[in-house]
């Protein structure tokens, strides 16, 4: 079976997910209230299969199936909502590792940098060193618009260094990959905590004028079962399986 290496080490992580989501639930939801609400689901469609000569019926257990079913999602919600932050972390995490694919051999990326302040025309516009390696294609190019300059870069070998973006107020730096191999990768270095969550890779920059700087890698998919699909979707399914075949040893209902 031909399967990506990166999917090796992703199908325990999603094993791993599925147990602990069975974990939250167990410990977090009204499990007897979820199985007599289930059983109130079934109840409500039955009804409705059966009684399609009775209007009367028929309408009340179209009722009874929204209420029943607004009750269903409540009882799930509690669970969800504790799932969702450390969900949040690790989806941040594994984007870095397994969602992106450093630039090749001879391919051109963007780099953009985004402005907290509008820019001052009277000014010069930022510049860009790259590391060996890497060639700068283009000079600066301003969208005043959105606070945005960017640059077209290529690579010229394999490189791990770091972008310096020098600016009136001072330098900022990007970290950039280049050639073959997996690495762990940031597309974005930013200054909010809260984007920290979804760039985790690198460090906060430091007070100043710039809100990110961005380097446009590529996307990039894994292999397993004769499909190519985003690491997302497969820790989706592999977690998902992995629940519904242990939830009855856990003792859980959703």
């Amino acid at each position: 079976m031909d399967t990506s290496p990166e999917m090796l080490s992703l199908i325990p992580i999603g094993f791993l997910a599925g147990v602990g989501m069975l974990w939250v639930f167990r410990r977090i939801s009204n499990q007897e209230a979820i199985r007599k609400t289930k059983s109130r689901l079934w109840a409500c469609l039955f009804e409705l299969r059966l009684f399609t000569d009775e209007p009367a019926l028929v309408w009340r257990a179209q009722r009874d199936l929204l209420v029943t079913n607004a009750r269903y999602m409540g009882l799930m919600l509690l669970p969800a909502l504790v799932l969702t932050l450390p969900m949040i972390l690790l989806c941040g995490q594994l984007e870095c590792f397994y969602g992106l694919a450093p630039l090749a051999l001879g391919e051109r990326s963007i780099v953009t940098v985004q402005m907290k302040q509008p820019f001052d025309l009277q000014t010069p516009p930022p510049s860009l060193q790259a590391p060996d390696g890497i060639v700068v294609e283009t000079p600066a190019v301003r969208v005043v618009s959105e606070r945005q300059v960017s640059w077209r870069i290529r690579a010229l070998r394999g490189t791990s260094g770091s972008l310096r973006v020098v600016l009136p107020e001072g330098t900022v730096e990007k970290k950039i990959e280049t050639g073959p191999g997996i690495r762990y990768l940031s597309d974005r270095r930013v200054s909010s905590i809260t984007d920290l969550l979804w760039h985790p890779a690198e460090r906060r920059l430091p007070t100043g004028p710039v809100e990110w700087i961005e380097v446009r890698y590529p996307s990039k998919t894994m292999h397993w079962l004769g499909l190519d699909l985003h690491w997302l979707v497969w820790l989706l399914l592999i977690s998902m399986a992995s629940a519904l075949v242990l939830k009855r040893r856990f003792r859980v209902s959703f």
